[in-house]
């Protein structure tokens, strides 16, 4: 049952949605101010980060038991024009700090076992072997201080939040009260010291998680694999009577809930559960369970919650899986647990480590305490890559184009000379593809460099493997992996593409490739024949049809090959993706028309999967299609979707969810995710969004609210594939 408050809280964030503030900016910039002459920047930024922890606005909302929110505070003109002030000048006297941020999940484990307090007494060990004479030694101090200082800070932030609970309490009714009494306790213990019990866990790593986010200006950190670092403390509590399973239950669904709180829409923040452990044996245990469970508390777009499917994960969770995606909830996302730890394994992790993943938003792996891994780094638009060999240039020069490696520019007529056969075409596709990724690495690790001379994240750095071990911050190459994860998108639409190409123009000789570089130029301008000739007679990826699927094992295995030729700026390996977030359509809306008969602008392929209502033999096929080719190397991550018509047979189409991931799991695929949600819903909520303001779908990787869509992104769901049964 979902306890009243659940529902109290559930219902006031969807009055309110989710809470920014700009106040944590300007506790910086008047930091950064004050302190021009201190000769460490990583101190500096560690002052920074403390005096945002410090001076931030504490809030408790009526009910909550988990505490750790942005302020609903406004900012007075005055602080207004002082942070206006300062974004000026810090746009024009600032270093550049480029690359990915956060995307990754910490230590928790680490956290809840020694408290920042322990935490501080393994840096006091550290610093004590220091020789600060020795120039290197003496930088490995200063990046301890700096620690010192941002764990300060977050102790304050905390010891903040018992004073308000405290206060507050004096002012409450008596059941309130003593909620807020246990609140003000609890703050005072963790996460200064290790945690004691469930509640305290819970906490902690809320309050933690929330001062990473809030306290460095980055949003986006997972929660890891809670299932895992949480049930010794669960087992404890309840077998000694101190916590019932609704008590855990309510706190696992308040954690869930304040994720919303202070995570912007249209982003992606959760957590893993379930899965094997370093041995091969299943780990999945109550709390799987019941952090299931809580999806259905919930029904909220975050967390994102994966869970990582084995052929030993325990029937009754497959099966929850089923009826929870059968009720119309988007999570949980399924992960092949085998085939992301075989991935782990070739990336160069033991056994041990390489189970512990994270999808760290949608479906990009990284390792779980040891990551300072770029996802989605960069997007990389297939289609347009096409486009560039056949001189159709984007429709926009906006940066979301995110492919901007021009070709030799070559006039419409030159075209079949230049690319006489259908290989000699593919041959000139996989080299631009070769030349496009070389510039983008460049950039990748040139943003990497900027971090490692003017970033610094040492409040991240205590809790990210082996930065304290190392003496060297997160940004400087402390952190275990340092990999880059670039995204392929548009993977179904260029394999369509090609194979309308190779049957028209090339076998069939219906138009040339001239005549075609005209039709998709002018957006099949009076040739509504030949676009449809295009999407119906020609062969299309998702229907497990070879003579097109096998381009896409050709395409990603170029890919694969191009990657691993490349080191990162930390020396690490790049790993490839193929899932887009919202980025299909964002790129789809700078491309031209594509020779797959889709139109200009339209919206790319939503991941890995066939492209919007191509799958024409039901969801085995696509099944079928999206596992033809090796999912192992792609840590970047896959996202393959399915929709599905509301059905009543609840129970029975739940258990033909669960056949069709475990097919889907059987042959390799990395990761599915289902919308069970029929057209008529969708454009109702078009019509009246006040009333579907809790409807929730998948996009390319996460889950969002329908009616805060883009139109065009929208009309991208609404033209998906509904399947009307299994």
């Amino acid at each position: 049952m979902i306890s009243p408050r659940i529902e109290r809280l559930r219902a006031q964030f969807l009055e309110q949605g989710p809470v920014s503030s700009h106040e944590p900016e300007l506790l910086w910039a008047r930091s950064w101010l004050a302190t021009p002459h201190e000769p460490w920047n990583l101190i500096r930024r560690a002052k920074a980060t403390a005096a945002v922890l410090n001076g931030m606005t504490p809030e408790i909302g009526a009910d909550e038991l988990l505490v750790g929110k942005f302020s609903s505070r406004l900012l007075s003109p005055a602080e207004e024009a002082e942070l206006e002030q300062w974004r000026k000048v810090n746009s024009r006297a600032t270093s550049a700090v480029l690359g990915q941020r956060a995307h990754m999940s910490i230590d928790y484990e680490t956290l809840l076992r020694l408290g920042l307090h322990g935490i501080r007494e393994q840096i006091g060990i550290y610093r004590g072997r220091l020789n600060t004479s020795l120039p290197a030694e003496l930088e490995k101090d200063a990046f301890y201080r700096a620690c010192l200082v941002a764990l300060d800070g977050l102790s304050g932030f905390s010891v903040h939040y018992a004073e308000l609970a405290e206060r507050q309490a004096a002012q409450a009714d008596s059941v309130r009260a003593q909620e807020l009494y246990e609140i003000a306790d609890i703050c005072r213990r963790v996460p200064e010291h290790p945690a004691g019990t469930f509640r305290e866990a819970m906490q902690a790593i809320h309050l933690v998680t929330f001062a990473l986010c809030a306290g460095q200006m980055m949003l986006l950190f997972q929660l890891g694999r809670p299932d895992r670092y949480l049930w010794p403390l669960y087992q404890r509590d309840t077998q000694a009577g101190r916590l019932s399973v609704d008590q855990a239950q309510e706190l696992i669904d308040c954690l869930c809930l304040m994720l919303n709180v202070y995570t912007p829409r249209s982003l992606a923040v959760g957590f893993m559960v379930g899965g094997r452990d370093g041995s091969g044996r299943d780990v999945s245990n109550d709390l799987t369970r019941l952090f299931l469970e809580s999806i259905r508390h919930t029904r909220l777009a975050y967390p994102g919650i994966g869970l990582c499917w084995h052929s030993d994960t325990p029937d009754d969770i497959k099966q929850l899986a089923g009826e929870l995606m059968a009720e119309g909830l988007t999570h949980p996302a399924i992960f092949n647990d085998e085939v992301i730890t075989n991935g782990m394994l070739r990336a160069g992790l033991s056994p041990s480590e390489a189970c512990m993943y994270q999808h760290s938003t949608c479906v990009e792996m990284t390792p779980i305490a040891s990551s300072n891994v770029y996802v989605a780094s960069p997007y990389v638009n297939l289609v347009q890559l096409l486009h560039d060999l056949l001189n159709i240039p984007p429709l926009s020069t906006e940066p979301a184009s995110d492919n901007n490696l021009a070709v030799d520019a070559v006039s419409a007529a030159q075209l079949v000379d230049r690319y006489p056969a259908f290989e000699s075409l593919m041959d000139a596709y996989a080299a631009h593809l070769s030349e496009w990724l070389r510039a983008a690495v460049i950039v990748e690790n040139t943003s990497q460099m900027t971090r490692n001379y003017h970033g610094g994240w040492p409040l991240l750095s205590c809790f990210v493997n082996d930065c304290l071990s190392r003496g060297v911050d997160i940004d400087q190459g402390g952190a275990r992996h340092n990999w880059i994860e670039p995204s392929f998108v548009g993977l179904a639409n260029i394999v369509d593409a090609l194979a309308v190409i190779r049957k028209f123009v090339y076998e069939e000789h219906k138009l040339t490739l001239d005549e075609m570089t005209a039709l998709l130029r002018s957006d099949y301008a009076g040739r509504e024949d030949l676009r449809l000739m295009f999407l119906n007679q020609a062969p299309k990826y998702g229907n497990d049809d070879d003579s097109v699927d096998n381009l896409a094992v050709r395409l990603t295995e170029l890919i694969t090959r191009e990657c691993a030729q490349y080191r990162t700026y930390l020396g690490d390996n790049y790993h490839p993706g193929f899932f887009c977030w919202i980025m299909h359509e964002r790129l789809g809306s700078v491309t031209a028309a594509s020779a797959d008969g889709r139109r200009a602008n339209q919206a790319l392929g939503d991941g890995s999967g066939p492209a919007q209502g191509r799958e024409r033999l039901g969801p085995t096929a696509a099944v079928l299609s999206s596992t033809k080719w090796n999912h192992v190397p792609m840590l970047g991550g896959i996202a393959v979707n399915f929709k599905f018509a509301r059905t009543g047979q609840k129970e029975t189409f739940a258990s033909s969810l669960r056949d069709l991931v475990d097919t889907f799991i059987r042959r390799g695929g990395l990761e599915v995710q289902v919308n069970v949600v029929d057209k008529d819903t969708l454009l109702a909520a078009r019509v009246h969004p006040e009333q579907y303001r809790d409807l929730v779908v998948r996009i390319g990787g996460y889950s969002d609210y329908f009616v805060g869509l883009s139109e065009r992104m929208q009309e991208e769901i609404i033209q998906r594939t509904e399947h009307e049964s299994l």
